[in-house]
């Protein structure tokens, strides 16, 4: 799916992601998460996972992987594992389209309920998950690098969440 996005001429496209962009999706990841950052062999494992419990999204511009989200699921349980969007592509929809591909996923796998942790101090990815419906149902103190808590949020899914969203 191509949608125009607000990465000056170049279109976003969201599409699921293939092994080829394991790269690009290892440096994006140091590059959010810094010393939080899954390593290589992690996101290995997310990737071998992939069409059995895992579904990731990639966001291109230009033929450039400027953001991608991680779904873990399992029964009626969608897990929203990352969303990461290039810092020059933040603020400009990026990470709602892919929350939103995540999310449509997960409803078309036929999870029920969708849960994501999100630093405290988090702002941005706060207000977009509240903007979805997403409510806090617990926190965790001092759970990230800098005794930042984490929110841990939850959003109950709808079939109608499964429309044209979910990538084909």
């Amino acid at each position: 799916m191509t949608r125009p996005g607000g990465t000056g001429s170049a279109r976003l496209g969201i599409r699921p992601a293939v092994d080829s962009d394991f790269d690009a999706v290892v440096v994006l990841e140091l590059e959010t998460f810094g010393r939080a950052a899954w390593s290589p062999r992690v996101v290995d494992g997310e990737f071998a996972a992939l069409g059995s419990s895992r579904f990731i999204a990639v966001a291109e511009a230009g033929g450039e992987i400027v953001g991608y989200g991680v779904l873990s699921y399992v029964g009626e349980l969608a897990d929203i594992q990352r969303v990461a969007v290039k810092l020059p592509h933040r603020e400009r929809g990026v990470a709602t389209q892919l929350l939103d591909s995540l999310l449509a996923e997960a409803a078309r796998l036929g999870c029920e309920r969708a849960l994501l942790e999100v630093a405290a101090d988090n702002q941005a990815a706060s207000g977009l998950y509240a903007a979805r419906g997403f409510t806090e149902i617990a926190r965790r103190p001092r759970y990230y690098p800098g005794d930042v808590d984490a929110l841990v949020l939850e959003l109950t899914l709808t079939s109608s969440a499964a429309s044209d969203e979910a990538p084909s």
